[in-house]
């Protein structure tokens, strides 16, 4: 068996890997290992590696800072979000993809209209309908302008999914008596879960880390999200560095393990249809 030659071009694209592995994680492992320093540490010298390990800095950005609370709320907002995004937006796509009806053009323009409506122009209309009706200052008030906001891209996604679908399996569930629900749970679902993957963890990071919204609609403290809580480790005057690297670390761990754990099929949802056969 005759071993691959390396070329030139392979070291290269390796030494170009390396280097965009080291861009990315270099800050990463810097705000974890700042996050064990005291702030004296941090402006004597802040590349060098920690003296001793500070667990103080987790400990007081926990409960001090009520991180803990934060990121239950953050939880129930963002799951819940993610639950009504997936649903709504996949049985919205697989009536404009795959059921034939006179206006489901339109229906897939009005929703795509959403993406291009930035949220600080519905930021003021939102704050005095949503005070009128009772929802400022209510977690659900965060879930619809979220759910809101994360269904055109979830529906412009799960379309092309299930477009892409072949015609056959359709025609033949037809045959075999299938109805149109079980044509969408038992079939089209079911080959269209990378895109669900794929268009949840959008929905889930893009919600996990949303400030505005949050800090506009959410005073009390028992219900703020975790970016609302992180703003506040930043006075004005003064700013603990190493307990608000803490809360940056325990705040992105969420979102690391959700990457590690979907990390393949994602990769294949952004990879599905880019080869044909």
């Amino acid at each position: 068996m005759k071993s691959k030659k390396i070329t030139p071009a392979t070291i290269l694209i390796y030494i170009f890997f390396l280097i965009m592995t080291v861009i990315y994680l270099a800050p990463l492992l810097w705000v974890f290992s700042v996050s064990f320093k005291t702030n004296g540490e941090i402006f004597t010298d802040p590349f060098a590696l920690p003296q001793s390990i500070f667990i103080d800095n987790y400990t007081f950005a926990w409960t001090a800072g009520k991180l803990g609370i934060a990121m239950v709320n953050s939880l129930f907002v963002c799951v819940i979000t993610l639950l009504l995004s997936m649903f709504l937006g996949s049985t919205v796509s697989f009536a404009i993809g795959r059921m034939k009806w006179k206006i489901s053009g339109l229906v897939m323009v009005y929703f795509m209209m959403g993406m291009m409506i930035p949220v600080h122009c519905v930021l003021i209309p939102l704050f005095t309908r949503f005070a009128k009706i009772g929802l400022s200052n209510n977690l659900w008030g965060l879930i619809l302008p979220y759910l809101t906001f994360s269904l055109p891209t979830t529906i412009f996604i799960m379309t092309g999914f299930f477009k892409s679908l072949p015609n056959e399996l359709v025609e033949s569930a037809c045959i075999d008596g299938c109805s149109i629900y079980q044509i969408f749970g038992r079939i089209c679902l079911p080959l269209s879960k990378t895109g669900l993957f794929v268009t949840g963890l959008m929905t889930f990071v893009a919600n996990w880390n949303e400030l505005l919204l949050a800090m506009v609609f959410i005073s009390d403290d028992n219900r703020k999200t975790l970016p609302v809580s992180l703003s506040k480790f930043v006075g004005p005057y003064n700013t603990n560095y190493s307990q608000m690297f803490a809360a940056i670390v325990i705040a992105i761990i969420p979102t690391i393990l959700v990457y590690s754990v979907f990390s393949n099929q994602i990769v294949d949802g952004l990879t599905a249809g880019a080869v044909k056969g």
